[in-house]
């Protein structure tokens, strides 16, 4: 019986890495100037593989994004926005 726990103790610490939890990240977002300017960086974002849900916020100047961080990175995020013409940082 010991031994049945310990071979799935041992195959869940291998699948973990497999179901990772989505992250979700904010980003502050320079240049939008205008209500329709979070539609292109909401585009930018969503053709990024991996990324989950956006909201961006044109009042907040920011982008709210989740993702599945073994597809992406924030650097892919943010060089995504940054591409469109909105440069983005990670929000403290």
């Amino acid at each position: 019986m010991t031994k049945f726990f310990s071979v799935l103790a041992l195959v869940a610490a291998f699948a973990a890495p497999a179901f990772a939890a989505p992250q979700t990240v904010t980003l502050a977002v320079q240049g939008m100037t205008c209500a329709a300017c979070p539609i292109t960086v909401k585009q930018s974002l969503k053709k990024v593989n991996g990324v989950l849900k956006t909201d961006v916020s044109f009042e907040k100047k920011h982008a709210v994004v989740s993702f599945d961080d073994q597809k992406t990175n924030v650097q892919a995020l943010t060089r995504a926005t940054t591409d469109a013409g909105f440069p983005s940082t990670v929000k403290p």
